[in-house]
């Protein structure tokens, strides 16, 4: 077994695909990957999103009860320099909303909720396996 090479999916309870691929996707600049319609008992629509040459992806799975995210429920993003301010207004337009996080992640970036209440962490920094 690899575990250095598996690919990751980070799935979660959604109540509006459309909202989140608003977010995701025209806000953050995601692409969508696969989008899947039920079409039976016990099949949810879902949606995935992500960078088409990553090794993850986020799933967003339909739910009829809302999601119920904690403040640390986060979905970091090393960008490694200065978050652009156009990113910002663009994931305000699409549903985000800016957010004070903690003393450690609002001096190294930007934290945005999106529509069902998740939090992504916009970061400064970069990321390093080795440190």
């Amino acid at each position: 077994m690899n575990i250095d090479a598996a690919a990751i999916r980070i799935a979660r309870p959604c109540t509006d695909l459309t909202a989140a691929e608003r977010f995701y996707v025209h806000g953050l600049g995601f692409d969508v990957l696969c989008r899947v319609t039920a079409d039976g008992p016990g099949e949810h629509d879902l949606l995935m999103v992500g960078a088409r040459r990553a090794a993850w992806h986020l799933e967003f799975v339909h739910a009829a009860a809302k999601p119920a995210p904690t403040p640390e429920d986060l979905l970091v993003l090393y960008l490694g320099g200065p978050v652009d301010d156009e990113l910002i207004t663009r994931l305000e337009e699409s549903g985000g909303t800016v957010v004070r996080q903690s003393a450690y992640w609002d001096s190294w970036g930007v934290t945005v909720q999106d529509p069902d209440g998740y939090r992504l962490v916009l970061s400064t920094r970069t990321w390093s396996n080795r440190s």
